[in-house]
């Protein structure tokens, strides 16, 4: 049966032309409960290659939030070689977005709308922008999304009365969590028996984090000539 499509619902579907794959992610809050423990594969546990900057108890939190959320995904995508042609369909409430490309790059769009939903604490920044999600961002669409985000939650923090990091330096330290992140996911996924396509789509992902700069004010200087006309003096 065809769910009816809402905004916290996004759907990936896979044309590989002699088969098809969907998957739906959904961003409804509170955010998703993991499988059932029994179903989840060792790899996924928390003990196993966990972070090192991991707050969570293993008492609590017996498998790594972000590990088993992507444990389906792996399950389903494990068959298949990274650079197997895809025509990918994203579609949203809002609309489509298509695009013919290979199964590394359409898998790692997914992979980071399902880390940025994760209940992983490294990722919580990255919630509201899975909420707008822009399937195979270029590294400026990144940029642009993740100081706009920062800079939003800067300006709610302000007026809640909180202190708010105008100079974007706390941005710096999101990204470098994420990259630690992203590298124990890879090493993870190593230690399952699959081919190589969902490994190399969490390359790819932490090659977008690690193309985030250290110095984000150098590299947002070329994007000021899209604003020249607002920053006019009046």
């Amino acid at each position: 049966m065809k769910l009816p499509m809402d905004v916290n619902r996004v759907i990936y579907r896979f044309d590989f032309g002699d088969e098809r794959v969907e998957h739906t992610v959904d961003l409804t809050p509170p955010h998703r409960d993991l499988p059932p423990p029994g179903t989840l594969p060792a790899w996924s546990r928390l003990d196993f290659q966990r972070c090192a900057h991991c707050p969570l108890d293993p008492a609590e939190h017996p498998h790594c939030p972000v590990a088993g959320d992507l444990a389906l995904l792996i399950d389903r995508f494990c068959r298949f070689d990274s650079f197997r042609p895809v025509a990918l369909e994203v579609e949203t409430l809002q609309r489509s977005i298509s695009a013919n490309t290979t199964l590394q790059r359409a898998l790692s769009a997914l992979f980071g709308l399902t880390i940025g939903s994760s209940a992983c604490p490294h990722t919580a920044f990255f919630r509201p922008m899975a909420r707008f999600h822009l399937p195979l961002a270029s590294e400026e669409e990144t940029l642009f999304r993740a100081v706009s985000s920062y800079l939003m939650a800067q300006y709610f923090r302000c007026h809640r009365g909180d202190s708010a990091d105008w100079e974007l330096s706390g941005l710096i330290t999101i990204y470098r969590n994420i990259q630690a992140v992203n590298q124990g996911m890879v090493a993870r996924l190593r230690h399952a028996e699959q081919k190589d396509a969902p490994v190399n789509a969490i390359i790819l992902l932490d090659m977008l984090a690690r193309a985030f700069p250290d110095d984000i004010h150098e590299a947002v200087a070329p994007l000021e000539p899209l604003f020249a006309e607002f920053l006019q003096k009046r």
